[in-house]
């Protein structure tokens, strides 16, 4: 049985490590779990040649939208999202385009955090952003305010937020200018985009959460001090193990999945 990771760039991706220590903490020897560069335009005809020893695909940018289009059942929360980042296969077919972004942000806040959640600031406006911002909904938030570089970048993912099942009220502001408030702050704009202002105005908030794992910390992140710190690694653990279970029809063996994401980052900070 075959399993990948697809996106471009690919290279950089934990998904392979984190699957294949499931694997091995699992007794699954007849599955394999790859990174595959597929570029922009190339996702369905990708699909289209696979054979019938595949049964997932773990979806990274640029193809998370696009995957809503090949077919099989489409998950309520994938429907939301307007995205999925996990395509089950049956017989070479696709049979569920999910996203588990959605319940994998919501785990990794609730392993760090166990408070309230009434609003909460996202910062960017893409499909990752859609998907932390649905998933503080369904932590309870009420408010969610997304901040992109312009108004525009994020409208997408605006319109997701509000047809959430809670009907959440959803504010639209600049990057360069917005409030940042609530219980949780979510990042997931690149590190470089963080710079000195953007950091201040995030230290009153009790929840970082930081959807990067690599270059880490990053500069909102390093500044979290005692603050509650949510990491990109514990929203791709999390995440990952709900994959791994659609695909193997096994629980994902969260402890083995994250240590050897732990040490696979290590070694590359040690390289």
């Amino acid at each position: 049985m075959r399993c990948a990771v697809v996106g471009d760039p690919i290279a950089h991706s934990l998904s392979p490590v984190l699957h294949r220590a499931g694997y091995v903490a699992a007794g699954l020897a007849d599955v394999t779990y790859d990174a595959v560069r597929v570029p922009d335009d190339g996702l369905a005809g990708f699909v289209a040649g696979l054979d019938d020893t595949w049964r997932g695909l773990s979806l990274t940018m640029p193809h998370k939208r696009r995957a809503l289009e090949l077919g099989g059942t489409v998950t309520d929360r994938a429907r939301l999202a307007g995205a999925a980042n996990t395509l089950v296969l049956e017989r070479g077919a696709v049979v569920l385009a999910d996203n588990t972004d959605l319940p994998g942000a919501a785990a990794a806040v609730r392993e760090r955090y166990d408070g309230p959640v009434r609003s909460a600031t996202v910062l960017g406006g893409g499909a990752t952003a859609a998907s932390t911002a649905l998933a503080m909904c369904d932590l309870g938030a009420r408010r969610i305010r997304l901040l992109a570089r312009s108004a525009d970048r994020a409208a997408v993912a605006a319109a997701a937020v509000a047809a959430h099942p809670s009907a959440p009220s959803v504010e639209v502001d600049t990057l360069a200018d917005g409030a940042i408030d609530g219980e949780v702050v979510v990042t997931t704009i690149p590190a470089g985009a963080q710079d000195a202002g953007l950091v201040a105005r995030c230290a009153d908030i009790p929840v970082v959460f930081e959807v990067i794992y690599d270059p880490w910390p990053t500069p909102v992140a390093a500044s979290a001090g005692e603050r509650v710190l949510v990491s990109g690694l514990d929203l791709l653990v999390h995440q990952a193990v709900l994959q791994f279970e659609l695909f193997t029809g096994v629980p994902g063996p969260l402890a083995a999945m994250r240590a050897a994401g732990e040490a696979e980052l290590v070694a590359r900070h040690a390289g």
